[in-house]
């Protein structure tokens, strides 16, 4: 009789195991990048978002370096607080000029019933004018059927909401979120430093203002629990934090006042600690600074590095751009300096280089420049000198040229 098998009754010994997905964040507001698997949040501006690869990771700083007036550069801060303000995040608003107060007073209205409608094309209307039969016969007959260049930036999946910025939000809406402020004149500089993660070298090369404020950060970071350290809870939520006009003289900063500014490494000193604190944390930062006042482009170009994302604005406002005819649908260019590298060997760059953007009466966009065949008669009478350098910025990049090729000198 055989002995009996001791492995009987057993399962098998394997190295198998069973797959299971792994849990993520969920916080209202958020969404995982599809790329890189980073968690994103909305700017507030979807056209932006597009640009950044589908939003702005969690962790991340955004540069934007200010237009001459400082007022679509504001714009779009007051979209990224608004934004969170909607979602139920927390927010954290700086400045040394304005109140915070007065910033989050400005905040656009959301629009609640918010549904992307895009308006088809409009059809040319046919009349028997005798005027419109010449206006058609500028244009050669193998530039009558191009398609239409499509110039707006959009993802095919929502994401974010959309704002109304003819009307400020109300009330009950901007007083349900959570808001913690820092005003530079009614907060205390001098303090003694505490003991913190960040190394005291860092508190010591800094100027009093930013020290104060990177302190100030840590503690709600800290307190509120968005500290990574902490246990992780199901009301986890977003920091955003709004830095307006770092930099400026009105933060005790030389750099916008001399060549060889005294202070020089103060702000880059700041950037390196509030990145190095938002990447342990759940938090998101959009941080302005005037970098048409900064003298020393190999300074400015340190703490561009120093960000993730950078973005600038160039308003046509009280330029020669301003009342030239070929930019008379945009209010500006908008320039992508960098774009982060995330969990990839390769960040995802624009497709389009060549950007700018406009203020409808309702909202703020940004689209691809694009400059049609325009051979009218108030085109016909600009200068040559004008053209010249119109189309010189605007043969830059693929679209502009394709445009610009079609004028008739």
């Amino acid at each position: 009789m055989a002995a009996p098998m001791s492995g009987v009754g057993k399962p098998p010994v394997t190295s198998f195991q069973k797959k299971t997905r792994s849990k993520l964040i969920s916080i209202p507001g958020t969404r995982p990048s599809v790329q890189n698997g980073q968690l994103l949040v909305s700017t507030g501006v979807t056209s932006l978002d597009y640009l950044l690869g589908g939003g702005l990771a969690v962790g991340t700083v955004l540069l934007i370096e200010e237009d001459r007036y400082d007022s679509f550069s504001r714009m779009i801060l007051k979209y990224f607080l608004a934004e969170g303000v909607v979602c139920r995040h927390e927010l954290f608003v700086a400045a040394a000029q304005d109140n915070p107060d007065d910033i989050l007073q400005e905040l656009p209205a959301p629009i609640l019933d918010d549904v992307a409608v895009h308006k088809p094309a409009e059809q040319p209307r046919l009349s028997t004018e005798p005027q419109d039969s010449l206006d058609s016969m500028k244009i050669a007959w193998r530039y009558q059927n191009l398609p239409k260049v499509q110039t707006a930036l959009a993802s095919s999946c929502r994401f974010g909401h959309y704002y109304d910025v003819s009307k400020t939000m109300e009330p009950e809406i901007r007083q349900a979120a959570k808001c913690h402020r820092f005003y530079l004149p009614e907060h205390p500089t001098q303090s003694s430093p505490t003991h913190s993660p960040l190394s005291f070298a860092i508190f010591s090369t800094m100027l009093e203002s930013y020290s104060a404020l990177l302190k100030s950060l840590q503690e709600v970071i800290h307190r509120e629990g968005f500290d990574l350290a902490t246990p992780m809870s199901n009301s986890r939520n977003i920091l955003r934090i709004g830095l307006h006009s770092l930099g400026s003289a009105l933060w005790g900063d030389d750099l916008c006042c001399h060549d060889n500014p005294k202070h020089g490494r103060s702000l880059s000193t700041f950037l390196y600690g509030l990145r190095a604190l938002l990447r342990s944390s759940l938090s998101v930062a959009v941080v302005t600074v005037p970098s048409h006042l900064i003298q020393d482009r190999a300074l400015m170009g340190s703490i561009t590095r120093l960000c993730d994302n950078a973005i600038a604005l160039e308003s046509f406002k009280g330029s020669e751009r301003e009342t030239n005819p070929l930019y008379k649908d945009y209010h500006g260019l908008l320039h992508v300096r960098q774009i982060p590298h995330l969990n990839c060997l390769a960040s995802k760059l624009p497709d389009h280089k060549d950007l700018a953007f406009k203020l409808k009466r309702k909202q703020f966009t940004i689209e691809r420049l694009h400059l049609p065949p325009d051979l009218s008669e108030t085109v016909s009478r600009v200068s040559r000198g004008e053209l010249a350098g119109a189309t010189a910025v605007a043969s830059a990049c693929g679209s502009g040229s394709s445009g610009n090729k079609h004028l008739d000198f």
